[in-house]
């Protein structure tokens, strides 16, 4: 387990079960507060995250649309979705979530097993988002109690229970709530699991210094073949993925309304404001102060 102060954390435990010969893996499991905005990222052609939010209120993007979040919302982020969220002032985000790895192994159609039936809906639907109406707090809550405590059984336990919670989250998909169309699980070629946590993390909290060189360093591979995993897995080199990274980031700052452009250049890791405006408008085609501004004008058209 790793705590901070934003949460609970649970990762690198042997959490893995079979359903019809899909082979599924708990990366992490969480609880975390959001008192910072979690810029745009995506995971990987295998990875999902289910998100749980148990209290606060604020906004998430998928896939390029924005939705409210309040108690009570649940979300799915499968392969290569693109997802940002950020907290209103004062009231931050908290939420349960749930990092999955899914592999279908390749079968000869004499020997392809049966995919239960629930989960081809939830293969299916690898971006969904409205409200849980399926109790799945109490499931979640007692999930991360069993990792917690670790009394005997709690491997097995605690299988169970992410079983039951990908059974209501497709009964969630079947009750209603807005499923966002994107393809279905990609096929590439898996990525190891070890390091699905290290490049996803890096990307999302350690964007503003990261380098090429330690990204390799944590995944023991040299700068040449980590570029050739980015680019096989993501589409994208590392200096598109960090400044993708950074770019949202700075939108979602923008759009908090808080900060200078000046601090928000700062705090990105950019040696002074000119740098950041011209980073930026290269990016958008458009000066940090015009985006704000329409986003700004845009924002007050639609209410």
């Amino acid at each position: 387990m790793k705590e901070d102060k934003a949460g609970v954390f649970h990762e690198g435990l042997p959490l893995h079960f079979s359903l019809g010969g899909v082979r599924c893996h708990a990366l992490r499991i969480s609880f975390e507060t959001y008192h910072q905005p979690i810029p745009s990222h995506s995971h990987s052609s295998n990875g999902w995250e289910l998100h749980l939010v148990s209290g606060g209120k604020g906004k998430v993007t998928l896939h390029g649309q924005s939705h409210p979040v309040f108690p009570g919302c649940f979300f799915t982020t499968g392969p290569n979705i693109e997802h940002s969220h950020i907290s209103e002032p004062g009231n931050p985000v908290s939420e349960y979530c749930v990092y999955l790895k899914i592999e279908i192994p390749r079968f000869s159609e004499a020997k392809k097993p049966e995919i239960p039936a629930f989960l081809q809906l939830f293969l299916k639907t690898p971006c969904w988002i409205g409200r849980d109406s399926h109790s799945l707090l109490p499931v979640a809550r007692e999930l991360l109690k069993e990792l917690d405590v670790r009394e005997t059984g709690y491997l097995t336990q605690s299988i169970s229970l992410l079983r039951q919670f990908l059974v209501l989250a497709v009964r969630n998909y079947e009750s209603g709530g807005s499923k966002l169309p994107f393809s279905s699980l990609a096929e590439k070629s898996p990525l190891p699991e070890q390091n699905y946590s290290l490049i996803e993390e890096s990307f999302l909290y350690g964007y503003r210094d990261l380098t090429l060189e330690e990204l390799s360093s944590h995944l023991g591979l040299s700068p040449r073949q980590t570029e050739r995993l980015l680019r096989s897995q993501y589409g994208k080199t590392f200096r598109q993925k960090k400044n993708e990274a950074k770019m949202s980031a700075a939108c979602l700052l923008l759009e908090e309304g808080k900060h200078s452009i000046t601090d928000i250049s700062l705090s990105l890791g950019y040696s002074s404001v000119e740098h950041f405006s011209a980073a930026f408008r290269r990016y958008f085609g458009m000066s940090p102060r015009d985006w704000k501004k329409s986003h700004r004008e845009n924002k007050q058209s639609s209410s």
